[in-house]
C-alpha cells in the first residue's frame, strides 16, 4: 500500500514555500521577546526556514529557534554548572622546542672496529703459551706466545755475519740482510734486539698489540704452526657496540651521529654516552625493527657482550612547534579533532593536522593559532551534550567540504517494515532512529541507485541505512532482510498518525 503525504493547507503551503536554506529571520517573538533566527522543523534540522508557518515534512508547527539559543554554526553553550558536572578541563595551545624521544632495546657487542688478529708470520713451534684461555684479559704488550721459527734464525745469522764484515759496500750487504730477516716476519722489535745483543735469538716472544680481551685462541704449546695461521683475536674493550632495534615507524628519527644514552639492567644507575654509528640497511620481518649500532664509551669495561640494555635516542633539537596535551587530541581513524574552549561556556570541535608525540604533548601542525584553549578532559560529554541539544556540527562527522555529491556520506542505521515497493520509493515503517532524532513513523524514502536487492519484498522485516541528500531527503543506500521483528506502533507510530513523504510538500524550489 502507498501511503500519502499529508494535506498542507494553503495558506501554510504559501508560507513554507517562502523559505529558503539561508535564514532570513532576525524578528522578534512576541510572546518571549527573543530574537528570532529562523524557523526549522526539529526532524530534519538541516533546512531552515525565514517565516514560520506549516512544516512541509512533517504535519506540525515550524519551531524557531532563538539567537541566544543557538551560538555559533556547529558550537554548543553549556553553563557552568555543567560543565563542572562534566569536568571539564581545559588547556592552551603553546610554542614549544619539541623533540621526539626514541626508546628502544639492544644488546651489548664487540666493537668489530677494534679487533686485532695476531698471526704467524713464518713456520714454527709453539714453545711456550702465556693467555692458555679464551676471554682472559690482556694488556698492550703483554706476552701472549713463545716461538721458535727456523727461518728466523738463517736470517739473523747471516745478519751477524753481514755485519762483521768490512770495506766497500759492507753498508749495502748489511742493509740487505736486515730486509731479509723482514721478509721472514720478524718485526722492527725483533731486529732491533738482535742488533742490540748481538747475538741469535732462538726464542721469539709475541706480545699483545692492544688492551682487551683474547676472543679467540687458535694455539697451544706443542702446535706447529704455519705461516699466516692466526694465533689470537683480541678485542678492545674501551668502547662497545649497541646494537638497538628501533620501531620501523620510528626510523625516520634515528639518524647517525645523535648522541644516545644506554642503561642496562646489569648495572643499576649507570648511564653510558655514546652516539650512533650507523643505520643497518636491512629491516628484521618477523619484528618490524631496523637495526642501529651505536659506539658507546665503556670506562672500566662494565659492559660486556651479551648485556641487554635500553637506548634513549636524543634527536637533534627542534624549531618551535605548536603543542597541545596528547589527551586533547581525539583520533577517529581518518581524523583527528579537538575541542575548542570559546568562552561565555561555548564549544566548537576543530580538525587539526598533528605532528610527533613526546612527554605528553602532541604536535599540531595545522588548525589551531597559540593562545586558544582546548579541552583536555569531558570532550566527548560535551559531543553528547551537543547531540541533545541538536547541533548540526558533529564531532564525529565530516566537514561540509567533505561531503559527497550527493549532499554527504554519512550513513544513519534503522530497522522497520516494508510497506510499499514503488518504481523509484519504499515506504517503510520504521523504529526510532537516534542519530536522526526520529521517533517511529511511515515515510517514504528513494531507492537505492543499483536498486533494491534480490529477498527484499512487501512485508518483509529490514534492516537499512540511509543517506542524506542536498534536499533535505533521504536515500535507502542499504537494505537487507532482518529476522527481527518490527516494534509495535511502526506504522503511524506518531501522536496523530502522521506520515512523511519523499520530498517536501510546499518547500522552496
Amino acid at each position: 500500500m502507498k501511503i500519502a503525504a499529508p494535506a498542507t493547507s494553503d495558506a501554510a503551503t504559501a508560507t513554507a514555500g517562502a523559505a529558503g536554506n539561508t535564514a532570513g529571520g532576525g524578528s522578534v517573538d512576541p510572546s518571549s521577546g527573543k530574537k528570532v533566527l529562523y524557523w526549522h522543523d526539529p526532524m530534519v534540522p538541516g533546512q531552515k526556514f525565514d517565516k514560520p508557518g506549516k512544516s512541509p515534512f512533517m504535519d506540525m508547527q515550524l519551531v524557531p529557534v532563538y539567537a541566544e539559543d543557538a551560538g555559533d554554526e556547529g558550537s554548543v553553550s553549556i553553563s557552568p554548572r555543567v560543565q563542572q558536572n562534566l569536568g571539564i578541563r581545559t588547556a592552551e595551545v603553546t610554542k614549544s622546542n619539541l623533540s621526539a624521544a626514541v626508546e628502544a632495546v639492544g644488546s651489548v657487542a664487540y666493537n668489530e672496529r677494534d679487533l686485532v688478529m695476531v698471526q704467524a708470520r713464518s713456520n714454527g713451534f709453539v714453545e711456550r703459551l702465556y693467555v692458555r684461555a679464551p676471554l682472559d684479559p690482556v694488556r698492550k704488550g703483554q706476552p701472549l706466545v713463545q716461538l721458535y721459527v727456523p727461518d728466523w734464525v738463517a736470517a739473523q745469522e747471516e745478519y751477524l755475519s753481514v755485519k762483521r764484515m768490512s770495506g766497500a759496500g759492507a753498508d749495502t750487504f748489511v742493509d740487505a740482510a736486515r730486509q731479509r730477516m723482514r721478509l721472514a716476519g720478524m718485526t722492527d722489535d725483533h731486529i732491533r734486539q738482535v742488533e742490540t745483543t748481538g747475538k741469535v735469538q732462538a726464542r721469539m716472544t709475541l706480545t699483545a698489540p692492544v688492551s682487551g680481551v683474547v676472543a679467540e685462541l687458535a694455539v697451544r704449546e706443542g702446535m706447529t704452526v704455519m705461516s699466516g695461521a692466526p694465533l689470537f683475536r683480541i678485542n678492545g674493550l674501551s668502547t662497545v657496540w649497541v646494537n638497538a632495534e628501533v620501531p620501523e615507524n620510528a626510523a625516520a628519527r634515528v639518524r647517525p651521529g645523535n648522541v644516545v644514552e644506554a642503561r642496562t639492567p646489569s648495572l643499576p644507575g649507570g648511564v653510558f654516552k655514546g652516539k650512533i654509528n650507523a643505520i643497518l640497511p636491512e629491516v628484521d620481518p618477523t619484528t618490524r625493527t631496523i637495526k642501529a649500532r651505536v659506539e658507546v664509551a665503556n670506562p672500566n669495561n662494565q659492559l660486556v657482550p651479551g648485556m641487554f640494555a635500553t637506548v634513549n635516542f636524543t634527536p637533534n633539537a627542534r624549531e618551535e612547534v605548536l603543542t597541545v596535551p596528547s589527551e586533547a587530541v581525539i583520533q577517529t581513524g581518518k581524523r583527528s579533532v579537538v575541542m575548542i574552549a570559546q568562552g561565555d561556556g561555548k564549544f566548537t570541535p576543530a580538525e587539526v593536522e598533528i605532528g610527533i608525540e613526546t612527554d605528553g604533548k602532541t604536535e599540531i601542525r595545522k588548525g589551531l593559532d597559540a593562545g586558544q584553549k582546548v579541552v583536555v578532559s569531558g570532550q566527548f560529554l560535551i559531543d553528547s551534550e551537543a547531540s541533545l541539544k541538536g547541533t548540526i556540527t558533529r564531532m564525529g562527522e565530516a566537514p561540509a567540504a567533505e561531503k559527497g555529491a550527493q549532499g554527504g556520506d554519512s550513513l544513519h542505521r534503522g530497522q522497520g517494515k516494508v510497506e510499499s515497493i514503488d518504481k523509484d520509493e519504499i515506504v517503510l515503517s520504521h523504529e526510532p532512529i537516534p542519530s536522526l532524532q526520529w521517533g517511529s513513523m511511515t515515510m517514504g524514502f528513494k531507492l537505492p541507485a543499483q536498486g533494491l536487492p534480490k529477498g527484499v519484498a512487501e512485508g518483509d522485516t529490514v534492516t537499512f541505512e540511509l543517506r542524506p541528500l542536498k534536499d533535505g531527503t533521504y536515500e535507502v543506500a542499504s537494505i537487507s532482510p532482518s529476522g527481527a521483528a518490527p516494534a509495535s506502533g511502526a506504522k503511524g507510530g506518531m501522536k496523530d498518525g502522521m506520515t512523511m513523504p519523499t520530498k517536501p510538500a510546499g518547500a522552496a524550489k
